[in-house]
């Protein structure tokens, strides 16, 4: 039988009986700064049942859209008795735009947003938690940091924070400016575990071109970093064919289906919950990788509330010993301290619901 989100994901058994009662939608929006010409805009999504309070986190990148979904989601007919099942069912069929999104990924953001808040809420009003229901016991996260090289990039911003953690490790994204001299300074610090290309992006602000002859200056500097997301053409293909078990994914994942229809079987995926959108797809795709003994680690998108301790939660139940982009939010400043939490970090999940604080 073909691997389906059907025919995975038992977990997903222990939590869809959940019943749920919703009274209110709301969302609050969230921003920053970050940086002269960029805010960064997220968008929570409470569901509410007297004192209790689930939330998810709209992870859109698109500001309009971000701005236009308070006055829509109030409209949605989502209030009422349900299952978190029957409610996920009913996400699904409606549209959660207003206006289709300029990305179809975007979707997804906003499902996960709200199944991830009737999953709080659901767990609140059973006044369980999630690994409890799924009985799994968080593990301590081991995550790395992502911040930028500069422009002109060079090493010194990771040669700072080296010196504030000599135990950090690093997640970065390559650009063609990377040269020869600069791979080697990366190098020579042995602390970068992963290696975006951005190359499987599309319409996006973060689209970056095939370029066979950075995939090889990379892949030959940094022996022991995953490339993550490089762009298939006859010229990178050659150039990564001796680095094909380092070659990892993340945009183009979304589903098992997704997993399968790669041409060459991972060793290693990045499974990012708000890409996949359903809690039910999101279980399947983690019990496939499990069977398939495909390793994952986990990533955030720049949320700015519940959203990042979500995956958190998430990446301590199922791939906590991994590279895992989830530093905790104060990693966002510009500036490195020396007091900023160090991997690993222990997960202190909420007695009860869907949640786990960031710092």
């Amino acid at each position: 039988m073909p691997y389906t989100a059907e025919t995975g994901a038992e977990a997903w058994d222990r939590l869809r009986a959940l019943p749920i009662v919703i009274e209110v939608v709301d969302f609050e929006p969230l921003s920053r700064r970050v940086s002269p010409t960029f805010v960064r805009r997220t968008t929570v999504v409470c569901l509410r049942s007297g004192n209790d309070e689930g939330f998810g986190e709209d992870v859109d990148w698109d500001a309009d859209e971000q701005r236009a979904l308070p006055a829509h989601g109030r409209t949605l007919p989502l209030a009422g008795r349900l299952t978190l099942g029957s409610f996920c069912d009913l996400v699904a069929e409606l549209d959660l735009f207003p206006e289709p999104p300029r990305q179809a990924a975007h979707r997804l953001y906003r499902r996960w947003a709200f199944e991830s808040a009737a999953l709080d809420l659901a767990l609140r009003q059973a006044g369980r938690s999630l690994p409890d229901v799924l009985g799994r016991q968080p593990a301590p996260v081991r995550f790395v940091a992502s911040p930028s090289l500069g422009n002109p990039p060079s090493a010194v911003p990771i040669r700072r924070r080296l010196d504030l953690d000599p135990t950090l490790r690093f997640k970065l994204d390559a650009s063609p400016a990377w040269d020869e001299e600069l791979v080697q300074a990366l190098a020579a610090t042995n602390a970068v575990d992963v290696v975006d290309f951005k190359g499987a992006y599309h319409g996006t602000d973060v689209d970056r071109a095939p370029d066979a002859e950075l995939y090889s200056r990379v892949a030959r500097g940094l022996e022991s970093a995953w490339l993550e997301d490089p762009a298939w053409t006859a010229a990178t293909r050659a150039a990564l064919a001796p680095f094909l078990d380092r070659v990892t994914w993340d945009a183009p994942i979304h589903s098992v289906n997704d997993v399968r229809a790669l041409d060459r079987e991972p060793r290693m995926l990045n499974v990012k919950p708000s890409r996949i959108g359903s809690i039910h797809e999101l279980l399947a795709v983690y019990d496939y990788c499990r069977e398939r003994g495909i390793g994952m680690y986990g990533g955030g998108q720049f949320e700015l509330g519940p959203g990042r301790g979500q995956a958190l939660c998430l990446a301590s139940l199922f791939h906590p010993d991994a590279p895992n982009d989830l530093a905790p939010r104060s990693y966002h400043d510009p500036q490195p301290r020396a007091d900023l939490p160090r991997s690993p970090v222990r997960p202190e999940p909420d007695a009860t619901g869907f949640r786990m604080p960031d710092e």
